[in-house]
């Protein structure tokens, strides 16, 4: 390679790093933001800009936080969010997974036509079903409880769970499967010994995507739930953001408080996410 060559190439190269890390830094500077504005008297939140907090870092203070999981009912809200989270999270991804393993290996009529259906269900948006489940839901007498909402985020979950972990498993050798069988393994036995121990990737990737998504939901529990003895913590915070009672001492801290477990959830396993993601890419 000539020198012109690899002098160019290295300013490319210099190029697009100070570009990334320029877009990282654009990024994150709101969080970074939120993170130093919940730590300040809300005082100096309104005389002063956030940046002039380091030229006094003794008067950051934790004030914030003990009143945000001390009153308001924000630190209830917390726990309703992961009474909701874990259940809705959990039911789907088992339930798609046990549901993909029959699309997978087994032969029967229709197979490729629920697949495909399971598929087009995907693109149908939220709020076209959301009131005929809720009518189905206050038929069944469940709307207003935490049963309520975690079957209709499984529902709403299983479509993308199916697809995923069927296209995972689509790419293990038929043999394997064979040859359980042969050594006397029922489906149960091959679906809990042999496929979730090497499907870690794909349940990994469906649980960052599920947890991510109800943590996040306000729609689903605001409908369906329709109590604020229940509300999750998006709910409470939306109800918080046009009182008047509820400043930026508040709503800072309980932002930055709520995305602090998505992002260590996040954090835990995306070593499995990209190779989750791309499961089936090769053989559908």
């Amino acid at each position: 390679m000539k020198a012109g060559t690899k002098i160019g190439y290295g300013f490319s190269r210099l190029s697009v790093n100070v570009a990334l890390g320029m877009l990282v830094i654009i990024w994150l500077l709101p969080t970074f933001m939120l993170v130093v504005s919940s730590f300040r008297p809300i005082g100096d939140m309104m005389s002063s800009g956030w940046w002039t907090a380091f030229l006094n870092p003794e008067r950051f203070t934790l004030d914030n936080y003990k009143l945000v999981l001390t009153s308001k009912g924000i630190g209830t809200s917390f726990i309703n969010s992961l009474i909701i989270t874990i259940p809705s999270t959990i039911l789907p991804i088992l339930l798609g997974a046990l549901a993909a393993y029959p699309l997978a290996f087994s032969k029967f009529p229709g197979r490729k036509s629920i697949f495909i259906t399971l598929i087009a269900m995907q693109i149908v948006p939220l709020q076209v079903v959301l009131i005929p489940v809720l009518l189905l839901l206050m038929g069944l007498n469940l709307n207003g409880t935490f049963t309520g909402v975690w079957l209709t985020h499984t529902a709403f979950g299983l479509p993308l769970c199916i697809y995923i972990f069927r296209n995972f498993f689509a790419q293990m050798p038929y043999s394997l499967i064979e040859a359980a069988k042969i050594d006397g393994a029922n489906n149960l036995q091959i679906f809990f010994r042999l496929l979730v121990p090497m499907a870690k990737p794909a349940f990994a990737s469906m649980a960052i995507f599920q947890f991510l998504w109800v943590w996040n939901d306000m729609l689903v529990a605001l409908f369906v739930l329709n109590n604020s003895a229940l509300n999750p913590v998006t709910v409470k915070l939306s109800s918080l953001l046009g009182s008047l009672d509820a400043g930026w001492e508040i709503m800072t801290p309980a932002a930055l408080l709520s995305m602090l477990l998505p992002v260590t959830i996040f954090l835990m396993f995306q070593k499995y996410y990209v190779k989750g993601i791309l499961a089936g890419s090769v053989k559908g």
